[in-house]
C-alpha cells in the first residue's frame, strides 16, 4: 500500500484540519507488524524530506502550509530571496544565515504586495569556504574581514599563526563550525592589491578547484602529444576533406570542426568533434577530476578547464594541419531541413584553417581582403549560409523560442581591472556553427534513444503554469497578447509573442521575464524533450573538452555503438552510473554559471567605481517592494532604492507589477526609460547604486 500517496490525498482535502500521529495511524489497519514498519518507514520519509510537518503535536501537509525548501540567495543591504526550481521568494531579513544556504521557509501573505516569506530554519549550509583580507594595525592582533559581505557574524580564526601573514594578504578560509562561526586558514591566495587575485579569490569562495592533482598529471604525463597508428585503428581516414574550425578570436580549445558538400536536392553537413573519451578512460583519475568538475569555466580573463591544458588546448584540440582523433556525425540534409540519412563513426581529421567567427562575417559581407586571402573557402562559406538559412527556417517552423538576450562582455587591462562594458556582439557566423551543432545534437540524440542504448540527454521541460501566468501578466502591461492555455504552453505561441514584442523598445525585458519563467535546462537520462528548441529528441555531443556530459555521450557512442554490444548487466550498470552523472553534472553546471555571474557582477561593478556620478539613460529590468533595477545598454545593472524616491510614499502594486506613488500615482513599471545617475559601486559587494534623474 502507498500510505505516503494516501496521507498526501487525504491532507490535501479542505475538510483536512490536522491530525496527530496516532490520528493518522487510526486511518489504517496495522495490526500487522510488516504493514506497520511500512507505514512508519513511508511517513518518516515524508518528514524528512519535508513533504509533511508538525506544528503543535498535528501533521499536514508542508506546501498546503505555505512551507517550501529553497537555496538563500543573500543581497549584501541584507535582505534576500528563497530560490528552487519553482519561483523565488522574498526575505526582508535574512539574520546570520549565509548565502546559499538550504532553509525551510513559509509564505507571508500580505494583500496587494509582492509574494514574501520568512525562514523557518537552516536545513543545510552549503557554504564551505570562504575568502578574506588580513587586517593588522601596529601592536594588535590579526583580523578577518571577508570579502562577501553575505555574512553577518563575527568569525573566529583557529591558526593564524600557522602562516606567514601580512596586512592586505589575501586568504581562504574553510568553515570548522557554524555556531559560532569558526573557520581555519586554508590557503594565502595573495596581496589583495595584485592583479588578478580577485578573481582567483572568488573562483576559490565558490569552491573551485583551480588545480589538478599530482595523479591526474601524472596520467596526463603518459598520454602521447600526437596521434599514433594505434590510435587511428578502426577509424575513418577524413584528412583529405576540406575541414575547418570556427571558434573566437581568444578561443584555445577547439573541439568541434565542420565540413560541407553539396548533394543532390541538399547538402552533406559533416561535424567533427574531439574524440576526447580516446584519452579519457572510464574510472581513470582524469575522468573522476572531470565528472568533479562537471564543466570548464569562463570568467574575464581566464578559463578553468575541466581537463588539463595538455588535453584542451594539445592532443585534444582539433588544432590546425596536425591530425586529431574525432567522433564525426555525418548528415544529409534536403532543402527542407530534414536529416535524410546520417552516419555517426569514429574518425581522424586534419584542420585546414583555424578561422574566427570575426573572420568568417567579414566574408560574409564580402570584405574584399579577407575574400581574398580565404579565397579557397568562399563556396565553403556560402554552402554553410544557405544550409544554416534552411536548417533554421525548419527550427523556427517546429516552434523553436530564440530569446535573443542582450550579453556584456567586460574589457580588462593589463592588470586585470576593467576598463569598459561592451554589448557581446553575435553575427551571421555564430548563428550558423550554432545551429550545425544543434542539428548534430538532434541526430546523435535520435540515434541513441531509438537504440535504447545508456545515454545523457539535454532536456527542457515545459514551463511552470503559475510562472507563465506571471509573464502573460508582465507582457499584456506592454499591450502583448499571448495566444495559448498557461496550462499546457506550446513553444510556437512563446515563439510568436517574442516575434511581435520584437517592435517595441522594451523587447530585451520582455524576452529576459520569458526566460526566467521557463523551467531550467538540465541533464538526465531519459530522452523528455527539449521545449525551448521544440525537439523531442536533444542531447549534448559537440563540446566533450568543456562539459562532462558530451564526454559520457561520446563514450557511450563507443560502448554501444562502435563495438560489440555489451552484455545486459553491464547495460543497467551504465543507466544507473548515466542517472547519477546526470544530476552531478546539472548541479555542476549551475555552480559555474553562478560563479560567472559573480565574476561578472563585481567586474562591473568595479567598472562603475571609476563612473561615479555619471548619468546614464536606462531601462527597468525588475520591480521589487524595495526599489527598482535598472539595466544600462551595456548590460550593467543597478538598484535605485526606494528610500530615494522621495516624493511622494511608493508601494509595491501587485496587479500592475510596478512602483505606485500613493499621492500622484506616478508608476515605475517594467520596460520603462529612465534617467539615472551612479551614486554608489562596490566590486566587493558586487553591487551598484543609482539615483533617479528627474524631469
Amino acid at each position: 500500500m502507498d500510505y505516503k500517496k494516501i496521507l498526501i490525498d487525504t491532507m490535501m482535502s479542505s475538510k483536512y484540519k490536522g491530525k496527530t500521529l496516532e490520528e493518522l495511524k487510526a486511518m489504517f489497519d496495522l495490526s500487522n507488524a510488516q504493514e506497520f514498519i511500512s507505514f512508519m518507514k513511508e511517513y518518516n520519509e515524508g518528514i524528512e524530506d519535508l513533504t509533511f510537518i508538525e506544528i503543535k503535536d498535528k501533521i499536514y501537509l508542508a506546501s498546503r502550509e505555505g512551507y517550501f525548501k529553497g537555496i538563500l540567495k543573500v543581497h549584501p543591504k541584507g535582505f534576500g530571496f528563497v530560490e528552487n526550481d519553482e519561483f523565488h521568494c522574498y526575505v526582508a531579513d535574512v539574520g546570520k544565515m549565509m548565502n546559499g544556504d538550504e532553509v525551510l521557509a513559509q509564505f507571508i501573505h500580505k494583500e496587494n504586495e509582492q509574494p514574501e516569506c520568512k525562514i523557518v530554519k537552516v536545513l543545510h549550509h552549503n557554504m564551505k569556504h570562504l575568502v578574506g583580507t588580513i587586517k593588522k594595525k601596529e601592536g594588535r592582533s590579526f583580523k578577518f574581514l571577508p570579502d562577501s559581505p553575505l555574512v553577518s557574524q563575527r568569525i573566529r580564526i583557529l591558526n593564524f599563526h600557522d602562516f606567514k601573514l601580512v596586512n592586505d594578504s589575501k586568504v581562504l578560509v574553510r568553515i570548522t563550525k557554524y555556531e559560532p562561526l569558526e573557520a581555519e586558514i586554508e590557503k594565502v591566495i595573495g596581496y589583495k592589491y595584485d592583479p588578478g587575485v580577485d578573481i582567483t579569490s572568488l573562483l576559490l569562495e565558490h569552491d573551485v578547484d583551480i588545480e589538478f592533482s599530482d595523479e591526474v598529471m601524472k596520467e596526463v604525463n603518459q598520454i602521447e602529444d600526437h596521434i599514433t597508428a594505434k590510435d587511428k585503428k578502426g577509424r575513418e581516414d577524413l584528412t583529405d576533406q576540406l575541414i575547418i574550425t570556427i571558434d573566437g578570436d581568444d578561443s584555445r580549445d577547439f573541439d568541434d570542426a565542420i565540413s560541407i558538400d553539396k548533394i543532390e536536392n541538399g547538402y552533406r553537413l559533416g561535424v567533427h568533434i574531439a574524440d576526447v573519451s580516446h584519452y579519457v578512460k572510464e574510472k581513470s583519475a582524469l575522468d573522476k577530476s572531470a565528472y568533479e568538475r562537471g564543466t570548464s569555466i569562463y570568467v574575464c580573463d581566464r578559463v578553468v578547464p575541466m581537463l588539463p591544458q595538455f588535453l584542451s588546448n594539445g592532443i585534444c584540440s582539433l588544432n590546425p594541419n596536425v591530425e586529431r582523433c574525432t567522433i564525426s556525425c555525418v548528415m544529409d540534409i534536403n532543402m527542407q531541413g530534414e536529416v535524410m540519412n546520417y552516419r555517426i563513426f569514429p574518425s581522424f581529421i586534419k584542420s585546414k584553417e583555424r578561422m574566427t567567427y570575426a573572420n568568417v562575417n567579414k566574408i560574409i559581407h564580402q570584405d574584399v581582403e579577407m575574400c581574398k586571402k580565404y579565397a579557397h573557402l568562399l563556396e565553403m562559406v556560402d554552402d554553410m549560409m544557405k544550409l544554416s538559412q534552411i536548417i533554421r527556417k525548419r527550427r523556427e517552423g517546429l516552434g523553436c523560442i530564440d530569446f535573443d538576450t542582450k550579453e556584456g562582455k567586460i574589457i580588462l587591462d593589463a592588470k586585470g581591472r576593467a576598463i569598459d562594458v561592451k554589448l557581446r556582439e553575435r553575427g551571421e557566423s555564430e548563428r550558423i556553427i550554432e545551429d550545425f551543432m544543434i542539428q548534430a545534437n538532434e541526430v546523435v540524440a535520435t540515434h541513441m534513444k531509438w537504440l535504447e542504448i545508456p545515454s545523457m540527454y539535454r532536456i527542457h521541460e515545459q514551463p511552470d503554469p503559475k510562472k507563465m501566468k506571471e509573464f502573460v501578466h508582465i507582457a499584456q502591461l506592454s499591450h502583448l497578447k499571448f495566444k495559448g492555455n498557461v496550462l499546457n504552453v506550446k513553444p510556437m505561441q512563446c515563439q510568436k509573442l517574442l516575434k511581435e514584442a520584437k517592435q517595441k523598445e522594451e523587447y530585451s525585458i520582455i524576452s529576459t521575464s520569458l526566460l526566467r519563467c521557463m523551467a531550467k535546462a538540465k541533464y538526465d537520462a531519459k530522452c523528455l524533450g527539449h521545449f525551448g528548441l521544440a525537439l523531442k529528441e536533444y542531447t549534448h555531443f559537440t563540446s566533450p573538452i568543456r562539459r562532462y556530459p558530451d564526454l559520457v555521450v561520446h563514450r557511450m557512442l563507443r560502448k554501444y555503438c562502435f563495438g560489440k554490444m555489451p552484455e545486459e548487466k553491464v547495460m543497467k550498470k551504465d543507466e544507473a552510473w548515466v542517472e547519477k552523472a546526470a544530476l552531478q553534472s546539472s548541479i555542476q553546471e549551475r555552480k559555474a554559471i553562478e560563479c560567472e555571474r559573480d565574476v561578472d557582477d563585481m567586474k562591473k561593478a568595479e567598472y562603475m567605481e571609476k563612473h561615479i556620478g555619471e548619468k546614464y539613460e536606462g531601462m527597468i529590468s525588475g520591480i521589487t517592494k524595495f526599489g527598482f533595477f535598472v539595466e544600462l545598454e551595456n548590460t550593467v545593472e543597478g538598484l535605485v532604492h526606494i528610500s530615494l524616491l522621495n516624493d511622494d510614499h511608493y508601494v509595491y502594486d501587485d496587479a500592475t507589477r510596478s512602483l505606485l506613488g500613493m499621492r500622484t500615482k506616478k508608476r515605475y513599471a517594467m520596460g520603462q526609460k529612465v534617467k539615472v545617475k551612479c551614486i554608489a559601486a562596490s566590486r566587493f559587494k558586487k553591487q551598484v547604486d543609482f539615483e533617479l534623474i528627474r524631469g
